[in-house]
């Protein structure tokens, strides 16, 4: 197995960070088109599917196959970077370790047998029929809101008012996020749909998004949500599935 790559670092940070929000380590495949990660957190609840297109790379040469990686010292790695910076990424073969390099700092990293990580999750074709458009800080706006009284968030679509919530119920108090067809930035709110949340995992998808991002939102009734959006130019695609909690009779 070989690989070689050299990429921007705030590139290769941007591709890593949505992934990091769900889980500390996990398989990297070294595609012939670039890097693809699909992980699942440990309690089954957060799933995520990450690929960094290899035009995003100044040079790219993977031969397909899989490494396992410690995300948060790999972070650390790549914090070490400035804006501007190249790293360099080298496998090595006989060690079976990471040789990055970043503005004069060499540093090698120790994988991870990838079968010691758990098994990549398979990300299910839902029908799911409200389909929406918001920006990443509608969300994070939303999810700051519901944070003020609860540790859950109900997404809900109602069709008959055209109208999409983000709402949470505490103890005594309530908060509702309204947007009107009109506030969108694409889709509309034909379908009714609601499902609630765990927030903790919201917040965390949250922060891996840009302000400025066009996060697309498919919903359903009591099923899981999927986000899906891009970043850093469109090189990074990423998109999360976060199941339900199935509110009780």
């Amino acid at each position: 197995m070989s690989f070689s790559a050299l990429v921007p670092v705030e590139t290769l940070q941007d591709a890593i960070e949505p992934v990091s929000a769900l889980v500390d380590e996990c398989k990297i495949r070294l595609n012939d088109d670039g890097l693809s990660i699909r992980a699942v957190d440990p309690a089954n609840v957060g799933m995520v599917d990450m690929s960094l297109a290899k035009s995003a790379f100044e040079s790219y040469e993977a031969d397909g196959g899989v490494i396992g990686v410690n995300l948060d010292r790999f972070e650390d790695v790549l914090s070490m970077g400035d804006s501007g910076d190249l790293v360099s990424l080298d496998l090595n073969e006989q060690t079976r370790k990471l040789d990055i390099h970043i503005s004069g700092l060499s540093y090698t990293l120790a994988l991870i047998d990838p079968d010691s990580i758990r098994q990549e999750p398979d990300i299910p074709e839902l029908e799911l029929p409200a389909r929406l458009v918001l920006t990443g800080d509608d969300i994070d706006y939303g999810i700051t809101a519901a944070d003020l009284v609860s540790d859950h968030i109900s997404l809900r679509a109602d069709e008959t008012a055209e109208e999409f919530h983000i709402e949470a119920q505490g103890d005594t108090d309530d908060v509702d996020l309204t947007f009107a067809n009109d506030d969108l930035l694409a889709g509309s709110v034909d379908e009714a749909a609601e499902s609630l949340f765990s927030l903790d995992y919201l917040k965390d998808m949250s922060r891996a998004m840009d302000t400025d991002a066009e996060v697309s939102l498919l919903l359903g009734s009591e099923m899981p949500v999927k986000l899906r959006y891009s970043r850093n130019n469109g090189f990074v695609e990423v998109v999360y599935m976060l199941a339900p909690r199935i509110k009780s009779e």
